[in-house]
């Protein structure tokens, strides 16, 4: 099990990002939450195994269609055992 903290920075508020990231994430069988950030950014935290994480965090380089990827921050953290997927405010 892996966990990954992802900074998603571009037009990535207003075009369905967390959404299409939920949906992703519950496909891929990955655990953790999304939410928009105060400075335009999306943030989530992502757990699970290493290849679902992995393929996860590649789609988050582009998102889905009408957003604007300009970066992710990537950062590994120690896993805590999420369950679920959840779309914060």
């Amino acid at each position: 099990m892996i966990r990954r903290r992802l900074v998603v920075r571009g037009l990535v508020q207003g075009v369905g990002y967390r959404w299409s990231l939920s949906r992703e994430a519950r496909r891929l069988g990955v655990h953790g939450w999304v939410r928009n950030r105060s400075d335009g950014a999306v943030e989530a935290v992502l757990e699970g195994a290493d290849e679902a994480v992995d393929a996860l965090v590649a789609w988050c380089r582009s998102g889905p269609g009408g957003a604007g990827v300009s970066g992710v921050e990537v950062t590994t953290e120690e896993p805590e055992g999420l369950t679920g997927f959840t779309i914060e405010p």
